[in-house]
């Protein structure tokens, strides 16, 4: 028998469809809410996209992309994340040079070589949202916010850590007197942190090794080192979020170690998923797009993973929606699948192929979690009624088909 792949599994159940067509249903809704439209990008791109944005240095891009020669030649991989490939067709259609602010959500499967683990697959889902062309603080307090309303609809408890990370002013004299904590302990560290110390010094602080989180609680702080451009608009974050009701810790910890990550960065973190606490996560990244040879224009975005979340989902309680119509007669099958399609344009319908007899028709309502079960015999056949009953206030009758 041929298996799905490790880590590759089938959303097949109706707890686990149930829970997952929620959480987009309520994700797209809030999106929408704030002004933010779909798109769509390919889950297959160019390697070279991933390696430019998401860095050589990192794990995903050094590990665990699904990375292959195509036939053409194509040197190409399915993606392991959203933002690089937004952030490609934001480029690619032009809109880094059409000005204004342009706002995105998505929503799809991405890719990663890794241990499977619970809430963390090789084949997995994220909920996106990137938006472009506003520097104001504002809108990375709006993407707080989104996550925080997101979260709140879908009965999810968190906490928020916040960071600053600085800009291109503050931040190389930060990595210089970073680099040299790193190299007084350099003997007791771990060996990702000493080679990060050369690729991509910031991410030592992101480590998950107990013995080096020790050593760095003593290491210095980018959010001491921040400029006065970059210390004002973090005050202003943190205002806003009083605000607006959204408590928040301050995590010095927490960073995005790639060169075109600036200023904000967060975290909604759950004690309800065990050591892979993380449930969201964004952040200002206004260099990418130059990066990615477009025009120098300011972004702030975020992430979630679908698996990660649909266990803590609170599902609101199942209601009773739409019809099921069955016939207890072979004559009325057809009469009964014309019905059917014409409630269908207004409202949820199912219905039984096969004659059955009264009590199936209704244990098969009762399983489509329907409201009305509409049942046509010999007798309504011949008077043109149907009999409807209300499985939700345990009333019934017989109808004339033109009022039903």
């Amino acid at each position: 028998m041929i298996k799905s792949l490790r880590g590759m599994n089938d959303i097949l159940n109706k707890d686990d469809y149930t829970r997952f067509t929620y959480f987009i249903q309520t994700a797209t809704t809030v999106a929408q809410r704030y002004g933010f439209h779909f798109i769509e990008t390919p889950i297959l791109e160019e390697t070279a996209l991933f390696k430019r944005s998401v860095g050589e240095s990192s794990d995903i891009v050094g590990k665990e992309m699904y990375q292959f020669e195509d036939k053409g030649g194509n040197d190409v991989c399915m993606r392991p994340e959203g933002t690089a490939g937004v952030v490609r067709a934001f480029i690619q259609n032009k809109l880094d040079r059409a000005g204004g602010t342009h706002r995105f959500f998505y929503h799809g499967p991405m890719f990663r070589y890794e241990r499977p683990q619970k809430g963390r697959l090789r084949q997995f889902h994220q909920f996106g949202v990137e938006s472009f062309g506003q520097e104001s603080v504002y809108e990375d307090a709006t993407m707080i916010m989104m996550v925080a309303d997101i979260l709140q609809k879908l009965g999810i408890g968190y906490r928020l850590q916040l960071n600053s990370l600085g800009c291109k002013e503050c931040m190389p004299p930060y990595r210089d007197n970073l680099v040299n904590f790193i190299e007084s302990v350099e003997n007791e560290i771990c060996e990702d942190c000493q080679r990060r110390k050369t690729t991509n010094p910031i991410r030592v602080l992101d480590c998950k090794n107990e013995k080096c989180q020790s050593l760095y609680e003593n290491a210095p702080k980018l959010i001491n080192s921040l400029c006065e451009s970059c210390e004002s608009d973090f005050s202003k974050l943190k205002k806003i979020l009083d605000a607006n009701n959204i408590a928040y810790e301050i995590d010095t910890n927490l960073v995005r170690g790639l060169d075109y990550y600036s200023k904000t960065a967060f975290e909604f973190v759950s004690d309800n998923i065990g050591s892979q606490s993380a449930i969201a996560g964004g952040g200002r990244y206004d260099r990418l797009v130059e990066f990615l040879d477009g025009r120098p224009t300011p972004a702030v975005g975020f992430a979630m993973g679908v698996e990660r979340l649909m266990e803590l989902i609170v599902m609101p309680e199942e209601v009773r929606e739409g019809f099921y119509l069955g016939a207890m007669d072979e004559e009325a099958v057809e009469l009964v699948i014309s019905l059917t399609q014409k409630k269908r344009q207004d409202t949820k319908a199912t219905c039984e192929y096969r004659s059955r007899n009264l009590k199936a028709h209704l244990k098969n309502a009762d399983k489509a979690n329907a409201q009305y079960c509409c049942v046509i015999g010999s007798n309504e056949l011949e008077s043109q009624t149907i009999w409807v009953k209300d499985l939700l206030n345990k009333t019934e009758e017989t109808i004339s088909l033109k009022d039903f």
